[in-house]
């Protein structure tokens, strides 16, 4: 089950430098149509029928390309929607449990600064979740940590401390995605702990819930590691309500019987979906792993479209997500 709800504008309103081409294409792009509509109307009444109706579909046509430019480069991806998802497994045995799940923040990207990764906070905070994961790749571009300057530095410390503000009874644990790992793995560790974050590479975190206990295992990426779910699991008690998570969903396929529930991001469910054609631009090997809910050989997953972009920053059709799912068990009759 899918809602959408809670939609916000969200960046600062000075635009980001890699916007500037957009913002001005829009400018010219608007002045452009005032333009010929006022060509159109004053020669309108010399016109053919057929050059009239030639003329207006040529501009219907620049019109409407425009406007979805404009959506995909500057609305869509400053929107914020709560999907709301439902799962239900054979391997949760314990009360149900809401987590909010958030991915690919790539804060310092055109369309994420500091203050949206704060109000992001805030409205995962007001949800309500017994447990917030994330999912990785929270720094944006592949630059590693020594070579950006010292203002993109200070902009991805902050947002990482930012994360200290969740609120969650259960906690908070995160996984490494690819773009941390190319800035610096360790630096990104340390901040996820400093800001009572669990970072888990290839280890799991066993959660106390009243009198009975889960554990929260998370694998390596796949990109820059090598995901072990055995690590991950090595040592949580047998039989445990076990949730994994991990940036990249491919290693779903090699995840054993067991967990009640993957969580991953990664793909951005292609950032751009074309009616009728699909997502032209993929990042996961396995393309049934490319968005929101997958069920395969009795395991389930789900990939978060997450926040932020990468490469373009254009969304259109995938607007930035909190994923709030409930998991419950099934019940016995």
């Amino acid at each position: 089950m899918f809602n959408v709800d809670g939609f916000a504008y969200g960046a600062s309103m000075l635009p980001h430098p890699q916007l500037w081409p957009a913002w001005i294409g829009a400018i010219v792009g608007f002045a452009l149509i005032a333009w010929l509509t006022w060509r159109l109307l004053r020669n309108w009444d010399g016109m053919a029928q057929r050059r009239r109706f030639i003329l207006l579909g040529a501009l219907a046509l620049f019109e409407g390309a425009y406007w979805l430019n404009v959506y995909a480069w500057l609305i869509e991806p400053n929107l914020l929607v709560v999907r709301r998802v439902e799962i239900v497994s054979e391997q949760w045995r314990g009360p149900p449990l809401v987590i909010a799940a958030l991915g690919d923040v790539h804060v310092g990207g055109p369309h994420v600064d500091v203050a949206r990764v704060q109000r992001i906070v805030r409205r995962v905070n007001a949800l309500k979740p017994d447990l917030v994961v994330l999912l990785g790749d929270y720094v944006n571009g592949h630059a590693p940590r020594p070579e950006r300057s010292n203002s993109e530095q200070r902009e991805i410390a902050g947002a990482m401390a930012s994360f200290a503000a969740l609120d969650a009874p259960l906690g908070v644990a995160g996984v490494i995605g690819n773009h941390d790992f190319w800035y610096d793995r360790n630096a990104i560790v340390e901040a996820l702990e400093g800001a009572g974050v669990a970072a888990l590479w290839n280890r799991h975190v066993e959660i106390q819930r009243g009198s009975r206990s889960f554990v929260v295992a998370g694998v390596a990426d796949a990109w820059t590691g090598e995901p072990d779910f055995a690590a991950a699991l090595d040592g949580a008690p047998p039989n445990a309500d076990t949730i994994m998570i991990s940036h990249n969903p491919d290693p779903f396929a090699e995840m054993p019987p067991g967990p009640a529930l993957m969580l991953a991001a990664h793909s951005h469910c292609g950032q751009v979906t074309i009616p009728l054609i699909g997502r032209p631009v993929s990042v996961v090997r396995n393309r049934r792993y490319e968005c929101h809910l997958v069920e395969e050989n009795g395991r389930t997953m789900y990939v978060t479209g997450g926040i932020g972009t990468s490469g373009l920053p254009v969304r259109f059709l995938n607007p930035p997500e909190i994923a709030l799912i409930t998991l419950r068990g099934r019940r016995k009759n």
